[in-house]
């Protein structure tokens, strides 16, 4: 308010002095008098100020006009003028509109009106380190990559834009698949700019893609350095990278670099297993079985795990069931709770034969958590104790269709692999796989129960094949009398033609030389059919034959069960295995009897 006062009054103070300085000068009688070849001009104080401020306007006009008509001529003459300013402001201020419709349009994802602003914008804009990054922006968005490339290797030329070319050069070859030189240009963007997160992570991933462990773990340690990792995380990821460089390190014969790299590694992260049993196999095979021990023993205290286990077995490797069992025990009391040293234990009691213990170390995991492996297991206990083979095959059936239980999952993009491996198969994650069980996951089905059983158990013995029973041969010099005659068959249905087939049926037990009843015969197959053929009989005496002796016909009695005399005559042969009738009241004779026989009064 004060400052506004002031203002105020030094305005009209301003005033004030002019209004008294005009009436000073309008009251005097002083004249100014200019003479110019003999005119006299007089002018008052008042016209003579007007006539200076005129003559100043006058003078900066003619000044301006001076400057222009100098200004036309340089331009003429092709010099650098105001003109060419001009035109130049206006073409760099099209050229930047150009320039930010483009970037607009490669953000909005419209390729070929990003790359005609481009062009527009390199035609108004003399600045190719921005124009050639555009058009290249723009080439990726409307997909021709080899335009890009192009692009990409002029910016190589200006220290400004190498890096940026370098890294969209190593984008192209990453989007064409050539790891190898994608490396390359990663491994030379990082050289210029070592704390770009972006190629950071692309160059470690392509390290680990190419197997190049020793570059990857120099790389690890530079971000751990920046702090763009966390400590835990950075430990976990060198011991990874330190178990897969033992590993390539083993398989060119250097064992002790190998045993040194595999033991940082278990050091490093206790619950990396592979790192573990690498390290103790080193141990084992320089005859140090008690440090292979203890850091299977760490592991195990960690995350128990089938391949520590094996690992620990191949220590002392023959050695009997029962002193394995106990050797064991330091390795199950580390961590004695979990589901796989029930498992472990189990197992041991099985290959001991102590199927009960085993069954109490198992306890209820076959109910709680039924997969592949309990299940076995408890069929072999079942097994083991004298179950029948249909107990056995009702839980191997069940196995058949359980889970696998724990495999490596990636984390990931939940991808199953038999075998632990520092990066994924389908996604190409490092360090993203974890023994769990797999979600929703079940085997398929590839054999059934009683095909498994002879895995497990051992195959069946085959029974012994039955004697086969020699047919008694039929008598070729007993000749059977045909001099009475038969009683043909009851109507019925037809035999069928071809050999007759045998026929299950009881002997009449009755002594040699009586006629059986018809109560004594006994037929299984076929009740209907009458028996007619006489069986041959050695000669034998007889009372002599009644004149009109009625003919025998016998009727089998109703099918029964037959028992192991008629299991035994089925398989004789049909001349030997069929009742015949047995007349004792003839008697064979010759001729000579036949005509004594008529002549008898």
């Amino acid at each position: 308010m004060l400052l506004s006062l002031l203002k105020i009054l030094l305005f009209f103070a301003v005033v004030l002095l002019l209004a008294l300085g005009a009436v000073h000068l309008s009251e005097t009688g002083q004249m100014l008098r200019l003479e110019y070849g003999g005119t006299e001009i007089a002018l008052t104080p008042v016209k003579a100020l007007v006539a200076l401020l005129v003559l100043m306007v006058t003078a900066w006009l003619i000044f301006k006009l001076l400057g222009l008509l100098l200004a036309v001529l340089r331009f003429l003459v092709g010099d650098e003028t105001a003109i060419n300013r001009h035109f130049a402001r206006s073409r760099e201020k099209r050229g930047y509109a150009a320039f930010g419709e483009g970037m607009l349009a490669v953000a909005s994802g419209e390729g070929k009106l990003a790359q005609d602003k481009a062009a527009k914008a390199a035609k108004y804009l003399n600045q190719p380190h921005l124009t050639n990054l555009l058009a290249a922006q723009a080439a990726e968005t409307a997909g021709d990559r080899t335009r890009a490339i192009e692009i990409y290797r002029d910016l190589l030329s200006d220290d400004r834009t190498r890096f940026v070319g370098i890294r969209g050069l190593m984008r192209q070859k990453l989007a064409e698949g050539e790891t190898h030189k994608a490396l390359l240009l990663a491994q030379k963007a990082y050289a210029l700019k070592p704390r770009h997160k972006e190629v950071q992570d692309t160059l470690l991933e392509l390290q680990t893609k190419e197997h190049d462990w020793k570059g990857a773990r120099q790389t690890l340690k530079d971000k751990r350095a920046q702090g763009d990792l966390p400590k835990d995380v950075a430990l976990r990821r060198d011991a990874v990278l330190a178990l897969q460089e033992a590993s390539d390190v083993l398989a060119h014969g250097n064992s002790i670099s190998a045993r040194e790299a595999a033991i940082s590694a278990a050091k490093a992260s206790p619950d990396l297993i592979p790192a573990a049993v690498l390290a103790a196999r080193s141990y084992a095979a320089q005859k140090d079985y008690r440090n292979a021990s203890r850091i299977l023993e760490k592991t195990w205290s960690v995350l128990p795990h089938p391949d520590i286990a094996a690992a620990y077995a191949e220590i002392v490797p023959d050695e009997k069931p029962d002193t394995r069992l106990k050797r064991f025990d330091n390795l199950m009391r580390k961590n004695p709770d979990h589901g796989e040293t029930r498992l472990l234990k189990a197992e041991l009691l099985i290959s001991c034969e102590d199927f009960p213990g085993a069954r109490r170390a198992l306890g209820d995991l076959a109910e709680t958590h039924p997969n592949v492996r309990t299940l076995s297991i408890m069929a072999a206990i079942e097994r083991g104790e004298g179950a029948d083979d249909s107990v056995v095959r009702g839980w191997l059936t069940r196995a058949l269709t359980a889970s696998r239980g724990p495999q490596w999952v990636c984390d990931k993009c939940h991808n199953v692999m038999h075998e632990w491996a520092p990066v994924c198969d389908s996604c190409g994650g490092f360090d993203t796989l974890t023994w769990r069980e797999p979600d929703n996951v079940r085997t398929t089905p590839s054999a059934t129960g009683a095909e498994m059983l002879p895995l497990l158990v051992g195959a069946p013995k085959p029974a012994p094949a039955p004697e086969p029973v020699a047919p008694h041969p039929a008598p070729t010099d007993a000749v059977p009398d045909l001099t009475d005659p038969v009683v043909p068959h009851p109507p019925g249905p037809a035999e069928p033609e071809g050999p007759r087939p045998v026929r299950e049926l009881d002997m009449p037990a009755v002594p040699p030389g009586i006629v059986p009843r018809e109560s004594d015969y006994r037929r299984v197959d076929d009740p209907s059919a009458t028996v007619t053929t006489p069986e041959p009989v050695k000669p034998a005496k007889a009372p002599a034959r009644p004149e009109a002796a009625e003919p025998l016909i016998i009727t089998p009695a109703p099918a029964r069960k037959p028992d192991a005399a008629a299991a035994d005559q089925s398989a004789r042969p049909i001349s030997e295995a069929e009742p015949v009738m047995i007349r004792p009241d003839v008697e064979p004779s010759d001729g000579s009897d036949r005509d004594k026989d008529r002549t008898r009064p």
